[in-house]
């Protein structure tokens, strides 16, 4: 493995697992209301955009991390979609 795909592989391995405890604060307390829904729409925009990038190279390491972090910020941003403002749903 040369050095170019050492950094890749770290730098996707660092921002598919950041998406990880967020989904799962966000799915354990059902509670989005911290969460800027635009900053989400940006992200998951820009993850989607990725994943068609990487579908067009034929890069199964860019398909394979965006595809992951695409289905945690689904989940997310469905949840923050879905949220009442004002309500913790899962808490009590």
């Amino acid at each position: 493995m040369n050095q170019i795909s050492i950094v890749g592989a770290v730098a996707a391995l660092l921002t598919t697992t950041a998406y990880v405890p967020q989904a799962y604060k966000t799915i354990k307390t059902r509670s989005t209301a911290s969460l800027s829904l635009p900053t989400y729409v940006m992200l998951f925009l820009g993850t989607c955009l990725w994943e068609a990038y990487g579908l067009m190279l034929h890069d199964w390491s860019i398909i394979f991390t965006n595809l992951v972090c695409g289905l945690l910020g689904s989940v997310i941003l469905y949840l923050k979609l879905v949220e009442k403002p004002g309500t913790d749903a899962g808490i009590k």
